[in-house]
């Protein structure tokens, strides 16, 4: 287990954090509308992306700028203090390409800490939607609680016309607050959708329709702003959630995209750029060249860091027994089975403890 963490939320800000950022935090006592113990509570955590965005006109789409807060975010919808009694926390406050470990790891403990309290109904974090799928699957495998978790975005700044954000925040935290949204995990909610963090996926770059999953289907739906489960609560097979209490940073583990002419040196090249784990965006069920497998097989025989082969395609299953060196990520795309192989390394499980933890998703033989 890598070294202890046991500073504030906001103590060793990083460069994606300006160290005169506001990072204080909205308070329930602070907000003008009185506390209603009526109302459950709910945290909000804002790290920026497109939610927390401006552009120019009202009808940029593209290359607007991060800069709205947790405060501004939360005075845009106020009929959220219709539904909620709200507190905010400003985690960081960039665009989601540069969300990394420290802002992981700060939000995990943050949850962890925040939903251990008896009087939180659940917590809820904007987000970006570029890279939205990895930290919910992140806070998936690392928060232990059976109260809602959901994560947030927005496809549309909030100059834009019919900016989706707001009706997005409010449903989320209509999400946290509801019942039914306990004992299924984090979750995704964009778009009139409810999702498995374990089972999203970004699969458009620009539209409002972005995030589903294709094979295990949604969890639910708002119906008039009220969240509409298709299924009672269950646990996706092969979920492992992890312990990061005492994590201050993550083991380093690389993506390793196949294609044609692949050049094979990418393997030996990531591992002396300090890998300590490999995952293979693989073209179809987790293949690579010849030449590349045997560029790899090289490297996994010379250092056993492990490598996992997955698929490069937006869905899909990677079967075991594709190579003896080589792990299946089963229906882990790459970006997630990235961030399983690094909380696993982090933990100092083993090869074969990794490949038994993949495994956990395979189907089981009739």
């Amino acid at each position: 287990m890598r070294s202890t963490l046991l500073c504030g939320f906001f103590a060793g800000f990083t460069a994606a954090f300006p160290v005169d950022f506001p990072h204080a935090l909205i308070t329930r006592q602070d907000i003008q509308t009185p506390i209603n113990s009526s109302l459950p509570n709910v945290t909000i955590f804002a790290t920026g992306g497109t939610i927390a965005s401006q552009g120019t006109t009202n009808t940029q789409t593209t290359g607007y700028q991060v800069g709205l807060g947790v405060q501004q975010l939360v005075d845009a919808v106020p009929e959220i203090l219709n539904i909620s009694n709200v507190a905010g926390y400003q985690i960081s406050n960039t665009d989601s390409g540069s969300i990394n470990e420290t802002i992981l790891i700060k939000l995990a403990h943050a949850i962890n800490e925040e939903l251990a309290k008896e009087e939180i109904a659940g917590v809820v974090i904007t987000h970006g939607t570029d890279t939205l799928e990895e930290t919910s699957f992140f806070l998936e495998s690392t928060v232990n609680s059976s109260k809602p978790v959901i994560c947030v975005g927005a496809m549309r700044p909030a100059t834009a016309l019919s900016a989706d954000g707001p009706l997005n925040l409010y449903q989320a935290v209509t999400l946290a607050v509801s019942p039914a949204g306990r004992n299924r995990g984090t979750m995704i909610t964009l778009n009139d959708r409810i999702g498995s963090a374990f089972y999203t996926t970004k699969n458009n770059a620009n539209t409002l329709d972005t995030f589903f999953s294709t094979e295990a289907g949604q969890l639910g739906v708002f119906i008039n702003q009220i969240p509409y489960f298709f299924y009672e609560p269950s646990k996706p097979v092969g979920r492992v959630v992890f312990n990061v209490t005492d994590v201050e940073d993550l083991a380093t583990v690389n993506i390793i995209y196949a294609h044609q002419d692949m050049d094979p040196g990418l393997f030996n090249a990531s591992i002396a750029d300090g890998a300590e784990g490999i995952v293979i965006a693989g073209v179809g069920a987790g293949g690579y060249s010849a030449t590349a497998a045997l560029a790899a097989e090289e490297a996994y025989n010379a250092t056993g860091i492990p490598i996992v082969a997955s698929h490069r395609s937006s869905d899909g299953f990677v079967p075991p027994g594709e190579g003896e060196f080589t792990i299946a990520s089963g229906f882990y795309n790459p970006q997630k089975a990235r961030v399983l192989l690094q909380l696993a390394l982090t933990a100092g499980y083993t090869n074969t403890e990794i490949s038994e933890m993949f495994a956990k998703s395979y189907p089981t033989p009739v």
